[in-house]
């Protein structure tokens, strides 16, 4: 048996029907704030770091076939905890990309970053685009099309490389 990922956990893999970014992060924030692994600021400081620093992926450069996924995440002293939090968005939600902030498009998959640890948050970003980019389109499709968590989470956490 492989080790598992340390990134993943079961109960921060949400499937979200906002259609607003603003929505989607206020619906995640809220669920992450009951749990204690955010700070009271940190939606509001989400919402403002991606107007400034979009995180959205745009894949078709890549291949036109690959879906376009967000890792939006905000500085260390908003968050308690260092995890990926998965999120299905049920209708895609326009965002702005991270190579060019002038582009959008739609966008159905988040990779949320928690990290309280400054030095780590470039390495995790990475380990996403690795991630993603050894999946191949298939399995990349597969898992941005899954609707139940408990999938997602056991697609992530047999396929996401270990630290």
């Amino acid at each position: 048996m492989s080790a598992k990922s340390n990134l993943f956990f079961e109960d921060t893999v949400f499937v979200c029907d906002r259609t607003t970014q603003e929505d989607v992060f206020t619906e995640i924030a809220n669920k992450l704030s009951l749990k204690n692994y955010v700070a009271p600021a940190f939606l509001e400081n989400i919402i403002e770091r991606e107007k400034g620093y979009p995180t959205g992926m745009d894949m078709s450069v890549v291949d036109p076939e690959l879906p376009s996924f967000a890792v939006p995440h905000t500085e260390v002293e908003f968050v308690h905890t260092r995890r990926i939090v998965p999120v299905k968005l049920t209708t895609p939600v326009e965002w702005h990309s991270m190579i060019d902030p002038s582009q959008t498009f739609p966008v159905s998959f988040l990779f949320m970053i928690l990290n309280d640890n400054k030095e780590a948050q470039v390495g995790i970003l990475a380990k996403i685009m690795d991630f993603v980019n050894a999946l191949g389109t298939d399995r990349v499709k597969e898992l941005f099309s899954m609707t139940d968590t408990k999938a997602i989470y056991q697609f992530l956490v047999d396929n996401f490389p270990t630290d």
